[in-house]
């Protein structure tokens, strides 16, 4: 049996979200921004993706909607765009030690420009504290960046507390809600947000496509000069094809969220009680109840992530460390270094993310396969129980 548990990496595409596409990869091939039939045709068709984007989001404006080339884009954006309209070396930035390198290393890319980053930290559950915000505002703060969710332990941010304190500050809040959307409910509205970043290929959708929600008002600069594409917020012809998969994949995503999230949450469940009952010390990562409802980090002292991955995968299951990969080396996850998180539990850590088809079965087929793989690789290093007790 082929198992897939890594659904917060990428998602397979949806048949109906292919098929939608289908023509503007074949006779629907026009230039949006061309004036003949063609160019009409597909500008029609990008035009309905943005406000299916727009409706998916809450958001009663289509034209906030900025088609990209994916989240990583989106949160460049969000960021370089409002920072750069600050002038040269002003305007302060907030953001989490924990976000997605999307973010991390942008507001890093940024600090060496000059720009004056603060860093927010969290706790060992992952959680931030609002007050930590408010504390951090200054009086030339232009931007804070919080993710919605976060991707190795899926902890949920106090998103709509933050878009208050932001708002009664003057500060812009942006939130990189690309592991949210489409597992929870996401309303750009209701979370009180000015800029929102989202990818197509975490909901069923293409690759290489993403969208960034710009709140009517905000300033800031494009990334990409060039044509007057995007209301000149990115030049370069657009992603028709693109737009219409990630449009049709919200759709399907909003048809069935809430069903969905009770399944995957009951079968994330019966993962972690299952590995727990079965595996000495396992240890899980993250707040148990304030996170997505299908991401598990799990942490597996006396072994090393990479050996527990490889060895999975050789039984045909996916997983992942949540950590970067480089050269075959993986590099301690920021996210539960930043948690404080000791090190042996850090480099035992494994996410499982699961996906709408993921069913009882493959379960049962993770809780068959890997407590053996882990007493395997335990007994190699030489670990015994009890060594790591008094970590929490």
């Amino acid at each position: 049996m082929k198992v897939y548990l890594d659904h917060n990496a990428s998602t397979p595409m949806h048949p109906d979200v292919l098929a939608a596409m289908q023509p503007y990869l074949t006779e629907r091939f026009g230039n949006p921004s061309s004036m003949h039939a063609w160019g009409r045709e597909a500008r029609q068709a990008l035009e309905g993706a943005r406000q299916t984007v727009a409706q998916s989001l809450g958001a009663t404006d289509k034209d906030c909607i900025v088609f990209t080339g994916g989240g990583t884009e989106a949160d460049n954006l969000a960021l370089r765009g409002v920072l750069d309209a600050q002038g040269e070396g002003g305007g302060h930035l907030i953001v989490s030690a924990v976000e997605h390198h999307a973010v991390l290393h942008t507001a890093e890319h940024l600090a060496r420009r000059g720009r004056d980053v603060t860093w927010l930290s969290v706790d060992g559950e992952g959680l931030l504290d609002p007050k930590d915000v408010r504390l951090a505002i200054r009086p030339d703060t232009v931007l804070v960046s919080l993710m919605h969710s976060n991707n190795e332990t899926g902890v949920l941010f106090p998103i709509r507390e933050v878009a208050r304190i932001c708002r009664a500050r003057g500060v812009l809040f942006h939130t990189d809600a690309i592991q949210s959307f489409g597992k929870l409910p996401v309303d750009v509205e209701a979370l009180g947000v000015d800029l929102l970043s989202i990818s197509s290929h975490k909901i069923r959708g293409p690759k290489g496509i993403g969208a960034l929600y710009i709140r009517r008002g905000t300033k800031m600069l494009p990334l990409l000069t060039g044509g007057w594409q995007e209301r000149s917020r990115r030049g370069g012809t657009e992603n028709v094809a693109g737009a219409v998969g990630l449009a049709r994949a919200a759709e399907l995503t909003r048809e069935d969220l809430e069903g969905a999230g009770g399944r995957m949450a009951e079968l994330r469940d019966r993962l972690e009680s299952g590995l727990l009952a079965a595996i000495p010390e396992v240890r899980r990562n993250g707040h148990p109840t304030v996170r997505l409802p299908q991401t598990s980090s799990l942490a597996f002292p006396g072994t090393e992530a990479e050996s527990l991955i490889l060895a999975l995968d050789l039984c045909g299951i996916g997983v992942s460390s949540g950590a970067a990969c480089s050269l075959g080396s993986l590099e301690p996850s920021h996210v539960l270094t930043a948690m404080g998180l000791p090190h042996d539990r850090v480099q035992g850590s494994v996410r499982f993310s699961l996906g709408r088809g993921t069913t009882v079965e493959e379960i049962d087929c993770v809780l068959e396969t890997l407590p053996p793989i882990v007493d395997r690789v335990r007994r190699a290093n030489g670990w015994r129980p009890g060594r790591e007790r008094g970590e929490e």
